[in-house]
Order: structure tokens, then sequence, then C-alpha cells
């Protein structure tokens, strides 16, 4: 017995060759060789090496069809753990035949099935031990264990399982890290464009910051370098460009927001000053030189202001709403002063489908009480606007070039609202 246990011992570190005409590759020798030179105690468990090959099966070369052939060959072996035994050879080997193989393999065609089975003796994954005739069989002992057994050789998986085990363990790494590279990718592309378009609707500059059209221009060209189907370095860039950017744009938002807390506290302050020195009694007239001095710091208060206050003067928010009374359908609590009807036209905007560029143009061009009811008289007639965008944009141009009043528009919209109680 110690005499035929080592003839086993020399023939498991032997290299065999493939029968026929198949001829004996450097990939076959390398698997051969790795198997020879295994040492005493490698157990590895076969499904678990199959699911680390389906994680690495890409960088091997191998399809998935081709995995299933492998799990098909794996069934065959009885024992769950693949223990190969340094002085045997056969210990490891599975000798289906083809139709039995193809049928545990999914109904595979012998064509297929031979490509396969072919591609995982080329991956190292399996030895293709061949009998004298090329046919799959085994011979037993008297007490029915096998002495030899012609086949297909599955210690290279167990001798290999350590190896794809740490290879797959990076392969799930890095899907890891891509996944949650993609999932900062989508919430800072929505943080950017919300944070962009509330930095549009109230952008006024402010010294030292960027603007919001450079911004937003920024935001555009690192959309417009992002490929269709990015690999994961594209990703990660992406991720870097949209977090930087949405800090500018933090910053440029605060920074308006402590702009405007500070103006408005000089102005609080400046109310205050005047409240607290009361003008002199026009029974007692002061001099001309005193009348000038005081005169011109007001007249320059007033002339910053002109242009709200005429608007409000020449269009009193009554007469607004008379003639764009569905303005008030989005103001639930009611429109009771000019910043009640600025806040409840920037509600309305994006319903209109008009852009957050088109809407700070219009502010920047007209003033924002003159927006507020321009986009009030565009909602009384959005059935006959195709496009409401578009249209705004027109005025705006108009009103740059001097050729747009609010006075014709709400005219026309009085003229429209009396038209049927004449008729009646």
């Amino acid at each position: 017995m110690t005499a035929t246990r080592g003839s086993l011992g020399e023939a498991a570190r032997r290299i065999t060759t493939p029968f026929g005409g198949r001829a004996l590759t450097a990939a076959q020798v390398a698997a051969q060789a790795d198997a020879t030179g295994r040492p005493a105690g490698i157990v590895a468990e076969k499904w678990r090496v199959l699911h680390d090959l389906t994680a690495i099966r890409v960088s091997l070369g191998l399809s998935a069809a081709t995995l299933v052939v492998l799990e098909a060959l794996l069934t065959f072996h009885p024992e769950t753990m693949l223990a190969p035994d340094p002085e045997a050879d056969s210990d490891l080997v599975v000798f289906p035949s083809n139709r039995t193989l193809a049928a545990r393999a999914r109904g595979l065609s012998e064509a297929a099935l031979r490509r396969h089975l072919s591609a995982l003796v080329e991956a190292g994954l399996v030895i293709r031990r061949d009998s004298p005739n090329g046919k799959r069989y085994a011979r037993r002992g008297e007490g029915g264990q096998v002495t030899h057994a012609f086949g297909f050789d599955l210690t290279p998986l167990a001798v290999r399982a350590e190896e794809f085990a740490g290879r797959a363990a990076a392969v799930r790494a890095e899907a890891l890290a891509l996944s949650i590279a993609r999932e900062k990718v989508s919430l800072l592309r929505r943080d950017c464009a919300k944070l962009l378009d509330a930095l549009i609707a109230l952008d006024d500059g402010v010294a030292g910051e960027p603007s919001a059209q450079a911004l937003h221009a920024q935001y555009r060209a690192l959309l417009a370098a992002y490929p269709r189907r990015p690999e994961p370095v594209d990703v990660m860039i992406l991720g870097d460009g949209l977090e930087a950017l949405a800090l500018a744009v933090s910053s440029a938002l605060i920074a308006r927001a402590e702009s405007t807390k500070t103006s408005g506290n000089a102005a609080h302050s400046e109310r205050h000053k005047q409240n607290s020195n009361p003008n002199v009694s026009d029974c007692e007239p002061a001099s001309g030189d005193a009348q000038k001095e005081s005169a011109e710091p007001e007249s320059g208060g007033m002339r910053q202001a002109a242009p709200e206050y005429s608007i409000r003067s020449t269009y009193p928010l009554r007469s607004v709403l008379e003639v764009c009374p569905q303005v008030l359908d989005f103001a639930p609590a009611g429109v009771r002063s000019w910043q009640d009807l600025i806040e409840t036209t920037g509600r309305i905007r994006p319903m209109l489908g008009i852009s957050p560029t088109a809407w700070s143009d219009a502010q920047e061009a007209m003033g924002q009480e003159a927006a507020a009811i321009t986009l009030a008289a565009i909602l009384e007639r959005h059935d006959s606007i195709k496009n409401a965008g578009g249209y705004l944009r027109s005025l705006t141009e108009r009103k740059r070039a001097g050729k747009y009043s609010l006075g014709p528009v709400l005219q026309a919209l009085r003229r429209a609202r009396l038209r049927p109680r004449n008729a009646a």
C-alpha cells in the first residue's frame, strides 16, 4: 500500500498532457506546476471560491456562462470542502460525461460546453487529466476507493483560494468606493443646482465674491466635461469639482446674507438718527447755507430710492391686484405689501417655466417691483403666451432699450376685465 501511495505521489508531481491533437499550453503547465507544489493542509470551501471568482471574473477574462460550467463541475465533487491530498493525484478529479455536465450547466450545447471547459483550463482554474483514450472515468480499488481518475482536477481552486479571496475583496472595496462616489456626485449635483438657483434669485453682487453667473458657468462646464459612460476616475474628478463649487456657492450666499444684514442695520440706524433730530419748524426759516447742506444728503437718499417709490406711487398695489387677481391664488396669507407680491411672484416663476437667470435679468433691468408686476401680468395671460420665459426675456430687452412700460400692459388688462361687463 505504501509503494502504491508513493507511485501516486510521483504521478501527482508529473505534468500530464491532453489527449488527441490538443497541445500543452503555457497556462496548463503553470497550473500544474502550482498544483504539484501544494503544501499539506490546504482547505477551501468550494462555493466561497466560486463566489470570489464571480467577483473577479472580468479580470480573469471569464464569461458568466464559463462560471456556470465551473459551478456544474463543482457539483460533481461530493464534499463541500476542497482539501487536496499531497500524496494523491485523483482526490479532487471529477469525471462527468459531456451529456451529464451539459444537463447541470443549464442545458448548454456540446460545442459551447467544450469552449467553456477550454476557457477554465486556460485560466488555470482546472487541470485536464485525460485518459489514454480521452474518456473520463475512474478506477476503484477493492474497497471502493478511487485509485485512478481521469477528468478535470479541481486542485487549483483550493491552491489559489486565498489569492482569489484577496482579489475579490479588492474588487468589492473598489465597487463600494465607486458607489459611494456616485452617491456623492448625485447629492452634490442637487445641492449645487438649488444653491445656484437661490444665489441667482437674490444676487446683487458682493465685493470679493464671484458672481452668480460665473459660478453657474463653472457648474455647466463641470457637467459638460462628464462623459456619458464615466470611468471611476471621472466620477471622482466630478465629485471633487462639485464639492469645491458647492463650498464656493455656499460662501457667496453667506456673504450676501451678511451684507444684507449689515445694510439693514445701517438703514435702521440712519432712520433712527433722522427721527431723533427733527427738522426745524417752518416758522423759523434757516439760512440758505444750512438749507443747502442739509438738502444735499437728503436729495441723494431720495435719488437712490426714486425708481422703487416711483413704481409704487404710479401703480398702487391695490390697482395692480385688481387687474392681476390670479396672483392671489398663490398667496394663502394674502398680498398686503409689495414684499408679499415680490415673494409670491418668485414662487410662481418656476411654475411658468421661467428660468432663474431670466428672472434675475428681468429684476435687474426693471427693478423688483416692476418685474413682479410684469410676471403677474404674464400669469393673467398665460393661456395666450406659449413661452413665458422667452416672452419675459423679450420684455427685458425692450426695457433695456427703453421701449417697455407697465402702463399699456396694465391698461390692456383692465380693458380686458371691463369688456365682459360692458358686453352684458
